[in-house]
C-alpha cells in the first residue's frame, strides 16, 4: 500500500503554517513517492470542523496522521477566545468596584469556559481523526507536534490515544525514520502508553537539518487552502532564516524547543525561496526565526541576505521580524530600509539594564538607542512594537522609572506615534528558568498542572508577584478604561504619573546584584 501523509493543522488563528509545510516539503525532498496533503482547519468554519475533517479522511484515506497544534496557553494583552483574558483577570483580581470584579469574573468564567472547550475539542479531532481513518487503513498512525506540544508533552500524555507519537520540537527527522520504517527511539519524542518521555527530553538538542528552498510549486499541488493566504496579500507569509537561539532568558521556551545552536540556512535558498511566493503575488515577509540578527557573530549572514535580497529585484516588498536591535550595525540598517522592512520587534522586557541582566537577556540597552539611531539615519520611518515584561524579577519603583526613562528615549529617537509598547506580563511556562524559581520557592508545588485555568493555579502562571502586582492591576485596569485602544502607552503615561521618571543614565546603568533575587511570594 502507498504511504500516505495527512498534515492536520488543529483550528487557531489563520496564521500561515510555516511548520508543516516545511515538514511537508522535508519529506518530498527525500522520499518523493510518498503521497502527502495538508488539511489546514484554520480556514475552516468551527461548525464544520468535524465534519469537513471526515471528508478529507474519506477522500484520502492516510496511512499516517500529523496533526500540528499550535496554542495551548492563552496569557496575552489581546482579544481572543470571547475577550481579553489578561484584562478579565486583572478585574478579578484587583478590581475594588464589586460590578466590575463581577465583569472580570463572569468574562473569565468565558475565557476559561472557551479554553477548555478548545481542548477537548481538538483532543476530540485528534482522537476523531484516528478512529476515521482506521476504517479504511487498520495499522494507521499518527503523530501529534506543533508549539503547544512542545511545551505540555508531559501532560498531554494521559489525553491522547493510545500509540501516539508525541513530537518535541523540529519533526523533520522523525517523519523520515517513521516513513521508512526505520527506529526513532532516539529522536525527541515519545510513543504514548508505550514509552515514557524521557527526562529532560525538551532539553535536547535537535538533529540538524540541512535547510533548502521551500518547493511552493509542490506545496500548492498538496495543499488546497494554500490560495487562501494569498488573497489580496492580506498576510504576511513567514520564511524562516535560521533556526534556534543562543540565548538564556529567564522565562522564554524557545530556546528550549529550538535549542541553543543556531544554524544559518543558505541565504540563495531563503532568497529563492522568497521569489517563488513573491511570483505567487506575495509581497509582505515574515523572517520567523527566534530571533533574526541572535547574536553579533551572525551578522555577517544577516548582511548577506539582505544583500541579496537587495540584488534580486523584488523592490516592492516588505518584511517584518522580532530582531535583537543591540546587534544592528549601521550596514544591516542601511540594508534593512533598502530591502523594505516596515515593521519590527524589539523584545527587551525592560528599560532597566539591572533587570535585563537579572532576567539573563543579554541585551545592552544604550547599544540598543545608539543603533535605533542609526536605523533612523538609514531612513527608517515606520513602527517598532517594544515588548515589557514588568514585575518579572526584582521589579520596584526605580526600575519603573528606568523603564519610563528608556522608552521616552526610544520615543525621541522614532517619535511617539511610530514607538508601540506591547505590554505583556509573563505567562509561566514549564522547562523555564521561571518555573525553577517558582518551584524553589514554594511558589508552585511539584506536579502542578501549568495547563490548568483554575483561578488559584492561573493567578500564579500569570506572573504578577506582590508586593507590586496589585499596583501594576489597578494601572492595568485605569488604562483599559481610559484608552483601551492605546493600551500600553496609556500604561507608561499614568506609571510616568504616579512615580515619575529616571533620569536615562540611570536606566542604562547596571549595578552588579547579589546572586540572590528578593522577590516576594505570590
Amino acid at each position: 500500500m502507498p504511504q500516505r501523509v495527512l498534515y492536520v493543522r488543529l483550528p487557531c488563528n489563520p496564521i500561515f503554517p510555516i511548520g508543516i509545510v516545511y515538514l511537508a516539503d522535508g519529506v518530498h525532498k527525500l522520499l518523493p513517492q510518498v503521497e502527502q496533503r495538508i488539511f489546514d482547519m484554520g480556514t475552516i468554519a468551527p461548525l464544520d470542523f468535524g465534519r469537513s475533517l471526515d471528508a478529507c479522511i474519506d477522500a484520502y484515506r492516510p496511512t499516517l496522521l500529523v496533526f500540528s497544534w499550535r496554542d495551548i496557553q492563552i496569557y496575552a494583552p489581546v482579544g481572543g477566545r470571547g475577550g481579553n483574558p489578561l484584562q478579565y483577570a486583572f478585574e478579578f483580581y484587583y478590581a475594588k468596584n464589586p460590578f466590575r470584579r463581577l465583569r472580570g469574573a463572569l468574562g473569565g468564567l468565558r475565557v476559561t469556559v472557551a479554553y477548555y472547550a478548545e481542548l477537548w475539542r481538538n483532543l476530540g479531532l485528534i482522537e476523531r481523526g484516528l478512529q476515521r481513518a482506521r476504517r479504511f487503513v487498520p495499522d494507521a498512525r499518527i503523530v501529534v507536534g506543533g508549539g503547544a506540544v512542545s511545551v505540555f508533552y508531559e501532560q498531554l500524555a494521559g489525553k491522547l490515544p493510545h500509540g501516539t507519537v508525541v513530537s518535541v520540537g523540529e519533526g523533520e527527522v522523525l517523519l523520515e525514520r517513521m516513513l521508512r520504517g526505520q527506529d526513532f527511539s532516539n529522536q525527541r519524542c515519545y510513543v504514548v502508553g508505550e514509552t515514557n518521555p524521557r527526562h529532560g527530553l525538551i532539553h535536547e538538542p535537535p538533529t540538524p537539518v540541512e535547510k533548502t528552498a521551500c518547493d511552493y510549486g509542490y506545496i500548492a499541488l498538496m495543499w488546497p487552502e494554500f490560495r487562501y493566504y494569498l488573497q489580496e496579500n492580506d498576510f504576511y507569509i513567514g520564511v524562516q532564516t535560521k533556526r534556534g537561539c543562543p540565548h538564556n532568558c529567564y522565562y522564554c521556551i524557545y530556546t528550549v524547543i529550538e535549542g541553543k545552536q543556531v544554524r544559518i540556512n543558505p541565504a540563495d535558498e531563503v532568497v529563492a525561496e522568497m521569489r517563488q511566493l513573491y511570483e505567487c503575488g506575495i509581497r509582505k515577509f515574515w523572517f520567523t526565526d527566534a530571533q533574526f540578527i541572535p547574536a553579533k557573530k551572525f551578522a555577517d549572514d544577516v548582511v548577506e541576505l539582505l544583500q541579496k535580497i537587495a540584488n534580486s529585484g523584488m523592490t516592492d516588498i516588505h518584511w517584518a521580524a522580532y530582531i535583537r536591535a543591540d546587534n544592528l550595525t549601521p550596514k544591516i540598517c542601511e540594508l534593512m530600509v533598502a530591502t523594505g522592512m516596515d515593521y519590527f520587534e524589539i523584545g527587551i522586557s525592560s528599560g532597566s539594564q539591572e533587570l535585563v541582566r537579572k532576567m539573563r537577556m543579554g541585551y545592552n540597552l544604550r547599544n540598543v538607542l545608539q543603533n535605533c539611531r542609526d536605523l533612523c539615519a538609514a531612513g527608517y520611518k515606520h513602527l517598532v512594537s517594544v515588548n515589557y515584561s514588568f514585575n518579572v524579577l526584582d521589579e520596584r519603583p526605580d526600575t519603573i522609572r528606568q523603564t519610563i526613562a528608556y522608552h521616552r528615549a526610544l520615543e525621541s529617537i522614532f517619535g511617539e506615534e511610530k514607538v508601540e509598547p506591547a505590554i505583556f506580563f509573563i505567562g509561566l511556562q514549564p522547562h523555564t528558568h521561571l518555573e525553577d524559581y517558582a518551584l524553589e520557592r514554594g511558589i508552585l508545588k511539584s506536579g502542578y498542572d501549568p495547563m490548568s485555568l483554575m483561578p488559584w493555579t492561573a493567578k500564579k502562571l500569570l506572573w504578577n508577584p506582590e508586593p507590586l502586582g496589585s499596583y501594576f492591576g489597578e494601572v492595568c485596569l485605569r488604562a483599559w478604561e481610559r484608552a483601551p485602544n492605546d493600551f500600553g502607552r496609556e500604561v507608561l503615561r499614568l506609571l510616568e504619573a504616579d512615580l515619575g521618571r529616571a533620569d536615562l543614565e540611570e536606566a542604562l546603568a547596571a549595578p552588579i546584584a547579589s546572586a540572590s533575587h528578593n522577590l516576594a511570594a505570590v
